[in-house]
């Protein structure tokens, strides 16, 4: 099977798939929208131990509501779940909703990430500024957009390096499906082999979208253990993968659940119970799965799971500092662009 990546390595090479940032740089926290051009398949995978979501119950393929409108990753914990209403106050002023009569409401399931120890000024009043945020983010998507510290990843940490907003792509040429890989990289784990510059996705990475170095040449027993990080508990790694395939609810869950093991590919450890780790998976059906259905499916899910672990890798290679004292090293002010 050959891959390669698409035009711009990231999850809008799946076409109707755009991204929007807003972030406030005092707060060191933000909103990353992702938007689908028309309603998209979508279903969930959690596996992390303190997950913190919203509307996620209703991506079950039991679920009545058929697909999507938007998803709305956030930081702020708890508080930043008011990003959603942002984004969906958005999409209303589109015309944008899951029609019940007259009425049109707008489906945007979201998940938040712990950033409120990161040095940034969480002071904000009475309410939380998430909601703002959110709209922000939801009117500036586009197909070509920033990664790192930008969105839900500006205050994002691993147990090593700064975190952020990484994305991939891939194009499965004999299938001719693209799948996109969107992640925003909070956790409690490290990306990188112990101390060195190696990243834990390395094997596979296509060009040199991390760095180009390749795996570490040896692992040491030390480096399956990353260092605690400072407030523990206080992590999660939050991600899309969506795909151009025309995909059931059920099936975009089989979907979620394989790509979650990218997550563990480029994370350690991964999934804990001090980890919120959430996959989304979603599928805008522009191409059909030709040939056997099953055998095609089992492909789509290995490749969603190593572009995911790719935008992972990402994520953390193309994060930068906060400019706060005592901020966490970003892995280019440690290692060199």
């Amino acid at each position: 099977m050959q891959l390669s990546s698409g035009r711009l390595n990231l999850i809008s090479d799946v076409a109707g798939v755009s991204v929007g940032h807003a972030q406030d740089a005092a707060l060191a926290s933000g909103v990353t929208a992702i938007v689908f051009d028309a309603p998209a398949v979508a279903s969930v995978d959690v596996r992390g131990g303190g997950p913190g979501a919203r509307e996620t119950d209703l991506l079950a393929p039991e679920r009545t509501v058929p697909a999507i409108d938007a998803l709305c990753l956030s930081g702020g914990s708890a508080f930043g779940l008011d990003a959603a209403a942002g984004v969906m106050a958005a999409l209303a002023e589109q015309g944008r909703g899951f029609a019940v009569g007259a009425a049109r409401v707008p489906i945007v399931p979201a998940a938040i990430l712990f950033d409120l120890l990161n040095g940034g000024d969480k002071n904000w009043g009475r309410y939380p500024p998430y909601r703002e945020l959110g709209f922000a983010a939801a009117c500036s998507v586009r197909r070509e957009f920033d990664l790192g510290s930008v969105g839900a990843g500006l205050g994002a940490r691993t147990a090593t390096l700064k975190g952020g907003v990484g994305s991939a792509s891939a194009v499965i040429e004999s299938m001719g499906i693209t799948v996109g890989a969107l992640a925003v990289v909070n956790a409690l784990g490290s990306a990188t082999v112990g101390d060195g510059p190696h990243f834990w996705a390395a094997p596979f990475e296509l060009g040199e979208e991390f760095g180009g170095l390749g795996p570490a040449g040896s692992v040491s027993r030390s480096s399956w253990f990353a260092p605690v990080k400072p407030a523990a508990g206080a992590n999660t790694t939050l991600a899309l993968v969506a795909t151009d395939a025309r995909l059931s609810k059920a099936e975009a869950k089989a979907l979620a659940s394989a790509a979650n093991d990218g997550l563990a590919r480029a994370l350690l450890p991964c999934h804990t119970p001090l980890d919120g780790d959430i996959v989304f998976a979603a599928a805008t059906g522009r191409k059909e799965i030709a040939g056997d259905r099953i055998g095609g499916l089992a492909p789509l899910g290995h490749v969603a799971a190593l572009t995911l672990s790719r935008a992972v890798a990402r994520g953390v290679y193309e994060a930068e500092a906060l400019p706060f004292e005592g901020a966490q090293l970003s892995w280019k002010a440690k290692f060199g662009a």
